[in-house]
């Protein structure tokens, strides 16, 4: 005989589970609250999840999220696209973004080095990161300006840590100069945790990387 069909609120529970962040607890909460709200809501929630994973894709130039081919960062001709912002996920770009102390562009990494985790280079954007520095490119992955400075704003912890010596390294044989965020941001501390008055004086404290 065929086997019952899963209950739906199971499911749902289930699959609210696996988010980041959302224990056992909390997914039932969260399913609940689901089940029991407006239908024009939970249509509303459903339409938009099936839309931003269809929808949404890494921007060709900072490999952020965004519709299209370039995000709006990347286009907007008021910021300074010769000093980059590298950091870890699109979420400490929010971060960044929302404190409103960063007019450079950035760059997404998607990741930081760990490899325990079997997280290494290849994994990260970091190709995608040095295209856009390649003089001989003319300077055409980055919009056609010469980048004069690169900022890692990886978190201060290890795994973050490792990640910026690993970037200066790379660089520094491109004349680009390399910094790092500063004594703003907590050891330990994660970016996108941070509130503006932290990561302002992160940026501005960011002092430079050794290359080698």
């Amino acid at each position: 005989m065929p086997s019952e069909p899963r209950d739906p609120f199971e499911r749902l529970t289930d699959l609210l589970g696996r988010l980041p962040g959302i224990g056992e607890k909390s997914a039932l909460r969260l399913a609940l609250h689901v089940v029991t709200a407006d239908a024009a809501y939970v249509e509303a929630l459903a339409e938009s999840l099936v839309a931003a994973r269809r929808k949404l894709a890494l921007c060709g130039r900072c490999r952020d999220l965004c519709v299209g081919e370039l995000c709006p960062r990347c286009r907007d001709a008021r910021r300074d696209a010769g000093v980059v912002c590298v950091v870890a996920r699109p979420q400490d770009r929010i971060a960044m973004e929302r404190a409103g102390v960063f007019r450079g562009v950035y760059h997404v990494l998607h990741g930081v080095l760990d490899p325990l985790g079997g997280i290494g280079p290849n994994e990260l954007e970091i190709e995608s990161l040095l295209r856009r520095l390649d003089p001989a490119d003319d300077h055409a992955a980055n919009g056609g300006t010469a980048v004069r400075e690169v900022i890692v704003a990886t978190s201060a912890n290890v795994e973050g840590d490792a990640t910026a010596l690993y970037l200066s390294r790379l660089l520094a044989p491109l004349g680009v100069q390399v910094s790092r965020i500063a004594s703003g941001l907590a050891v330990g501390g994660e970016v996108e945790y941070a509130d503006a008055s932290t990561l302002h004086r992160a940026l501005e404290d960011r002092r430079p990387l050794p290359g080698g």
